[in-house]
């Protein structure tokens, strides 16, 4: 006769698992459905659109090899995903309060931790960035310590990379300090050195001669920003924040304010930013929003912020109230739908910062 399912194959009565367990593993697979959708939907667009971009061979220029033309791609959705999650991880303690120490110290002490993790990342992306640019200017050159010279002395891509790989090491350094010291570490200073650490990283993208450069490019710095903050500080509330209904309920509408400013910011800066290279490319214009894939690239962007407007609106408005009177919500699931839009907006930004126009 076979055995019932509650009892081993040594006679022994199996223990019932605790209904904490199941939820513990409940809320970690959540967690990694956030991650997984941020990262992956980074990486997968970014790689998509970069093959959807692709121009032929063009005729007395060697191509760069499949790694560095991928490997780019990858490496700079890598940067911008590391250098978010360092901001938002700095936001956080700006967005739990220092009223309920005893609370929230359990919850900053783990994210201090990952922000260390996530600022080494953000630093060796950049540099790896910065790898694969000087080979893809100079295909078929070895990667030398003069050709990586020469890229940063001659092109501003390569300061702009080398100031953000050493942002993310500052910003490792902070959160060491952060370990060792807790809050006597400013919150504030983490936020604005990462902040800042974002700012060269449009430098990377298009080069122009238009006469109002100077505004483009601070346009897209606050887009830069406004993005980073939006979405690190929407994944670390979700990742480290969420199962805990009373901080949740002091976290969230802070975030929510802060977010309704940021996609205002994003999606006029971003489509001014767009709307402009097309103009001013010479035989293309307007109507290569339409007959290019850089301004497709900008229509999926767009549709990716109206989405985006979709699902924060779902969360301001049906869940905030919820959370608000510390009731169950599932935000985590929302989270990770709204995480993974972003992850594909900033694959296709990736690939938007060196598409060539006329393609």
């Amino acid at each position: 006769m076979a055995a019932d399912s509650d009892v081993s194959q040594h006679g022994r009565t199996a223990k019932p698992e605790h209904p904490a367990d199941a939820d513990e593993r409940n809320v970690f697979g959540a967690k990694a459905a956030v991650v997984a959708a941020l990262l992956g939907g980074a990486l997968l667009t970014a790689l998509a659109a970069t093959a959807y971009t692709a121009v032929g061979t063009i005729p007395g220029l060697a191509d760069p090899p499949p790694l560095v033309h991928f490997g780019l791609p990858v490496a700079r959705a890598v940067l911008d995903i590391a250098a978010l999650g360092t901001v938002g991880l700095s936001l956080l303690p700006k967005l739990l309060g220092f009223d309920r120490p005893k609370h929230t110290e359990p919850v900053m002490s783990l994210a201090r931790r990952v922000t260390v993790i996530t600022s080494l990342i953000w630093m060796l992306s950049a540099l790896v960035s910065l790898v694969l640019h000087a080979a893809e200017l100079s295909p078929g050159r070895p990667v030398t310590t003069q050709l990586l010279i020469d890229y940063v002395v001659n092109v501003p891509a390569g300061p702009g990379l080398l100031a953000s790989a050493g942002a993310g090491l500052v910003c490792a350094a902070l959160g060491l300090l952060a370990i060792r010291f807790g809050e006597s570490v400013p919150a504030e200073l983490r936020t604005i050195i990462a902040l800042l650490g974002l700012l060269p990283i449009p430098l990377t993208g298009h080069a122009t001669d238009w006469q109002y450069h100077d505004f483009s490019m601070i346009s897209m710095e606050l887009h830069v920003i406004g993005a980073a903050m939006w979405t690190g500080g929407l994944a670390a509330i979700a990742l480290f924040v969420a199962p805990r209904r009373g901080l949740l309920a002091e976290a969230l509408p802070r975030f929510s304010k802060l977010a309704t400013i940021a996609i205002v910011v994003v999606g006029a800066s971003g489509l001014f930013n767009g709307l402009m290279v097309l103009i001013i490319t010479p035989t293309v214009g307007l109507p290569g929003l339409i007959n290019t894939g850089y301004g497709q690239i900008i229509l999926a962007k767009t549709g990716c912020l109206v989405l985006l407007g979709i699902v924060a609106s779902q969360m301001r408005f049906r869940l905030l109230p919820r959370i608000a009177r510390h009731q169950r919500a599932a935000l985590i699931g929302w989270a990770a739908a709204e995480v993974g839009v972003m992850g594909i907006a900033y694959g296709l930004g990736v690939v938007l910062s060196r598409a060539p126009v006329i393609v």
